[in-house]
């Protein structure tokens, strides 16, 4: 090999330093921005890149593999006996909470089970509360503990098979809701286990709005686990459609809605394929879907409606990387008419992407901003906006290096 050729961080015998160095290469990423991500200065990306430190804790690999996109841990570490999918992501300190709540195993209880009827109420409570609140992470990790054991209750004590199919209906939309706290979190195994427990609730239920939401959300866990995912991803959502097609004529505003989500999302993938006309043919049916549902429309779950399609358009410009045309999308939507808070700081978080695609980096900084005022912690947990305003904190212009700094400090990417 060539002296000035970049080495091969998969063959041996590079050590984790060299492996960190050449991947971050290979990410496109420098120094301080890889510290600032990982809370650490540049000097010691630099040590541990040179060898001039020892190899960091486990902790700090782990963070380094999701920092860096590594999916197989061994891909960093170098050591091929332990091979782990990597799917992590900030914690929240109600997170302990919910994942008793998923991973109890009740059997037996002495109280009476809340009925299907009260449930759905406080469910129904608890979407409008997601969707109403900037803080939706603290909002859904202080309901989810006793709506899960209550839906899994209501379940167990079912009388009638009438009655179950109901229960598992409500228990599995519970699963969702829980899905949306745990996704991007520290534990990749409870987010696929939430997920097939509402797939399964959802068959269960034999109910078509249930199975349409749990197949909508695994295709996205499929999805954002990697490339190596999207023909799974494809495979539920083509079955999801398949199943739901012959109904869709006579069936309710809502499951037409998970529906025209759906195949939203067979574009999105084809867009991180990169293969553009799929892209766009799924969105444009996506589109028809939502025109042919009344204007005012907005799922609950989904936020599937005319306002969402529009911020959909900047989502696949952006993924097939076509920045001018992401900005045209993104001019052309209107983000104060998404009713969910969350939803519309990640529609801001996506015209950031546009900008900076477009060579608008004070644009997109001023996109991220709108998009903290609305969710801050939409922001806080999202990796593309945490890298839009670390690589803004090395701007040569000084006014645009404070702003992202300010930003950054929002976020706690960097310290005050």
């Amino acid at each position: 090999m060539p002296v000035d050729a970049t080495p091969d961080p998969y063959t041996n015998p590079l050590v984790f330093g060299q492996r960190m160095q050449v991947l971050r290469t290979r990410r496109g990423m420098s120094r301080p921005v890889l510290g600032g991500l990982l809370g650490r200065s540049p000097s010691w990306v630099k040590q541990v890149e040179s060898g001039t430190i020892r190899t960091p804790s486990l902790p700090m690999i782990l963070r380094i593999a999701e920092v860096l996109r590594v999916r197989d841990l061994a891909d960093l570490t170098g050591d091929q006996t332990m091979p782990v999918d990597l799917f992590i992501g900030p914690g929240h300190h109600l997170l302990p909470a919910v994942q008793a709540a998923i991973n109890s195993y009740p059997l037996t209880s002495d109280r009476q089970a809340p009925s299907a009827a009260h449930l759905r109420l406080r469910l129904d409570r608890a979407w409008t509360a997601r969707h109403e609140a900037s803080n939706h992470r603290e909002v859904l990790g202080s309901l989810l503990p006793d709506l899960i054991r209550d839906a899994q209750l209501t379940v167990r004590q079912a009388e009638t098979a009438a009655d179950r199919r109901a229960a598992q209906a409500i228990l599995s939309e519970v699963y969702s809701l829980a899905q949306f706290f745990v996704a991007y979190q520290p534990d990749s195994a409870l987010l696929w286990r939430v997920a097939e427990r509402g797939m399964v609730a959802a068959q269960e239920s034999e109910d078509l709005h249930a199975i349409g939401v749990a197949a909508w959300l695994t295709v996205q866990a499929h999805r954002d686990a990697g490339p190596a995912h999207f023909d799974a991803a494809d495979a539920v959502n083509r079955a999801t459609l398949e199943f739901l097609q012959p109904a869709l004529p006579n069936a309710s505003e809502k499951v037409r809605a998970v529906a025209g989500a759906l195949q939203f999302e067979a574009g999105y993938t084809a867009a991180r394929r990169g293969t553009s006309g799929v892209a766009w043919g799924w969105w444009e049916k996506a589109q028809a879907t939502a025109q042919g549902l009344p204007k005012s429309y907005y799922h609950p779950i989904t936020s599937f409606s005319h306002a969402v399609m529009s911020a959909h358009a900047v989502t696949v410009a952006v993924e097939l990387h076509a920045g001018g045309e992401a900005v045209r999308q993104a001019t052309r939507a209107d983000a104060d008419t998404i009713q969910s808070l969350p939803r519309r700081s990640r529609h801001r978080i996506e015209e950031a992407r546009a900008l900076q695609l477009d060579g608008q980096p004070e644009a997109a900084l001023t996109a991220l901003a709108k998009a903290h005022e609305c969710a801050p912690e939409t922001i806080a947990y999202n990796g593309y906006a945490r890298r839009i305003v670390l690589e803004e904190t090395e701007s040569k212009s000084p006014a645009r290096r404070q702003r992202a700094s300010e930003l950054a400090v929002k976020l706690g990417t960097l310290a005050a």
